[in-house]
């Protein structure tokens, strides 16, 4: 039985892992655990929450508090990720479901996300759980 719960310090080799294997990011554990110090101090601003199975964590989910000049505010989505043995069961819908929940306990207008191009899979996830494409973008980055 999965069980959804705040993300602790002690799951930083799991994030590192499924950061790696799931979402193809492949930074050092050290960064991992240095970022994860930064952005659990402040709860009000980063919600992050882990699937946990049998006391191993399977998922997380990283939303952020996000509030422009040009919007009410609201949640944004940073990272959704689910181990891949443990995909296709329903986890990464009961994970938006929590971080909806928050939205709503904080009279938040809306959860938004942003999804990479070619994340054909993703885009059809995000569909069967009610979201909707409302533009295309581009990201553009400047490494400083």
């Amino acid at each position: 039985m999965i069980q959804i719960r705040d993300m602790q310090m002690t799951d930083a080799e799991a994030i590192n892992l499924i950061n790696t294997d799931s979402l193809g990011y492949d930074i050092s554990i050290e960064i991992t655990k240095k970022q994860m110090e930064r952005l659990l101090i402040n709860p009000d601003h980063h919600i992050i929450f882990v699937a946990e199975e049998e006391e191993i964590v399977v998922g997380y989910v990283h939303a952020e508090l996000y509030e422009a000049l040009y919007s009410e505010p609201m949640l944004n989505v940073l990272a959704l990720a689910i181990n891949q043995n443990y995909q296709q069961r329903g986890i990464g819908k009961q994970l938006m479901q929590r971080i909806e929940q928050v939205a709503s306990e904080r009279n938040l207008i809306a959860v938004r996300l942003n999804s990479g191009e070619t994340r054909l899979g993703a885009h059809k996830f995000y569909e069967s759980i009610g979201y909707s494409s409302d533009k295309n973008q581009k990201r553009f980055l400047k490494i400083i």
